[in-house]
């Protein structure tokens, strides 16, 4: 069916032509409709137009007004994030991977991106202080999924100009550069993009979102708080206590890692939840949380975090996996610490996995 635009002055009913169209009405009370006339009057047509434009001025600004309050809200969120956020040198200037006899590893373009993220009670920009949490995000170049691979900070191995150390320890000798190394080297594998925080960060960010849903593979008392086996709402008090237990655990600082990866899913998730999404007011918050005290690498802006986040935006529970980097078991350093050893063989077919953009087929 054809439907004619009307105008204004089109629903507009003339009285005089309701009465000229009935044909009860006595011939005395039809008036005489000269339309032509009335088309014809300057001044007429002058108070139309008058009409009208008063009219399409009240339209634009119905629907101008809620595009403004939302165009200077995300202009106020983005402006947020940019006053947070801090840009350091955390990658290095050395080249690419190196294997253990020196040799460069070649790289696959358009396999994703990866990731390091550092944190730890003593929070960024700290001389010599070691990473208590190292977790390399691979986002595979489709964004269908996202691989959390926990790397437990006592793997026994070499940091280069330092010989061997725990791998924390390259932290402590070089900052995010010479861990950054360290890693690429381990793996074979380049990384694309470094963020320092802090355990607090996990903290803020629980409680901007209302909490999370976070499950609890072993159960511990931990400062006073009670955790079950199951899933369990935390908030951030709780969450933190959470990340930070070892010792009740039964792989100690493994275990740990686990329970961190698990935080970081349920922060995933609930950050990116339509909950979330579609709140000003959580959002606003959780992005605050996020990007306070963060620090990222040189070649990581707002604009590139921005897009990465949309591209992720229908992530769900399933397409979040945990990956433990592999150890063969435990030891003993020359020195006398407690150590992991690491799985050469074991971290060479995850190193390869990753570059080729295949951790799916990784066991």
């Amino acid at each position: 069916m054809n439907h004619r635009r009307g105008t204004y002055t089109d629903r507009v009913e003339d009285p005089r032509a309701a009465v000229a169209d009935d044909p009860d009405a006595d011939a005395e009370e039809r008036p005489t409709l000269d339309v032509g006339a009335d088309d014809d009057d300057p001044i007429e047509r002058s108070r139309r137009k008058r009409r009208n434009r008063k009219v399409l001025v009240v339209a634009l600004v119905l629907l101008l007004v809620p595009v403004l309050a939302v165009g200077g809200y995300l202009v106020w969120l983005n402006q947020i994030v940019s006053n947070n956020i801090k840009q350091e040198r955390l990658l290095p200037e050395a080249g690419p991977p190196v294997d253990a006899n020196g040799k460069a590893v070649p790289q696959i373009t358009g396999t994703g991106t990866n990731y390091l993220i550092i944190g730890g009670d003593a929070g960024p920009g700290r001389s010599g202080s070691r990473s208590d949490v190292m977790v390399l995000a691979h986002v595979p170049a489709d964004h269908r999924d996202v691989t959390l691979i926990h790397f437990p900070r006592d793997l026994y191995v070499s940091i280069p100009g330092k010989g061997k150390n725990k791998l924390n320890a390259a932290y402590a000798f070089g900052g995010a550069p010479l861990l950054v190394t360290t890693m690429q080297n381990l793996l074979g594998v380049k990384i694309d993009h470094v963020a320092v925080t802090g355990f607090e960060n996990f903290k803020a960010m629980t409680d901007a979102v209302g909490g999370v849903d976070v499950n609890v593979e072993e159960a511990s008392n931990t400062e006073g708080i009670q955790f079950d086996e199951g899933l369990m709402h935390m908030n951030g008090t709780q969450a933190l206590a959470f990340v930070r237990e070892r010792k009740q655990l039964s792989e100690g600082d493994i275990s740990r890692g686990r329970r961190q990866l698990a935080v970081i899913k349920a922060i995933m998730l609930k950050g990116l939840s339509r909950e979330v999404i579609t709140n000003p007011i959580k959002l606003k918050d959780f992005l605050q949380a996020a990007t306070d005290n963060l620090t990222v690498d040189q070649k990581l802006d707002v604009g590139g975090m921005r897009s990465e986040a949309v591209a992720m935006r229908n992530l769900r529970g399933g397409d979040i996996r945990f990956v433990t980097a592999p150890f063969s078991g435990f030891g003993t350093s020359p020195e006398g610490g407690s150590i992991d050893i690491v799985d050469q063989g074991r971290m060479s077919d995850l190193g390869k996995a990753i570059r080729e953009d295949d951790l799916e087929s990784y066991q």
